[in-house]
């Protein structure tokens, strides 16, 4: 059975430990790495990976490896200070990847 991980700061994942979710409280962009690169690696038990956007741009080497991957799934979530708009270019990408064109509009 699949899992759904959470890496984040601490206010961030928090909430998500509630609703039952694997969270991975981590301080620092060298952190996630460690923890996104050890539950990525081999046969991943994880279908849906969270991660915080600001520390996903550190991690976009890693995160690229699964973009053509139906698992482990990468989505990006804002942070405790908001949005960056990561998540949501993100999204754009994947369904222009998709469908051949943005019909997510700008």
């Amino acid at each position: 059975m699949y899992k759904i991980g959470v890496i984040g700061g601490r206010d961030t994942v928090i909430g998500f430990k509630a609703l039952g979710l694997d969270t991975y409280p981590v301080e620092s962009v060298d952190e996630a790495k460690r923890v996104f690169r050890r539950i990525t690696d081999g046969e991943s038990e994880y279908a849906i990976i969270y991660v915080e956007e600001n520390l996903a741009e550190g991690l976009n080497h890693d995160i690229d490896k699964f973009k053509d991957s139906p698992t482990p799934a990468i989505i990006l979530i804002p942070g405790r200070d908001g949005s960056m708009g990561l998540g949501q270019s993100a999204l754009r990408a994947a369904v222009e990847r998709a469908v051949g064109t943005n019909i997510l509009g700008d």
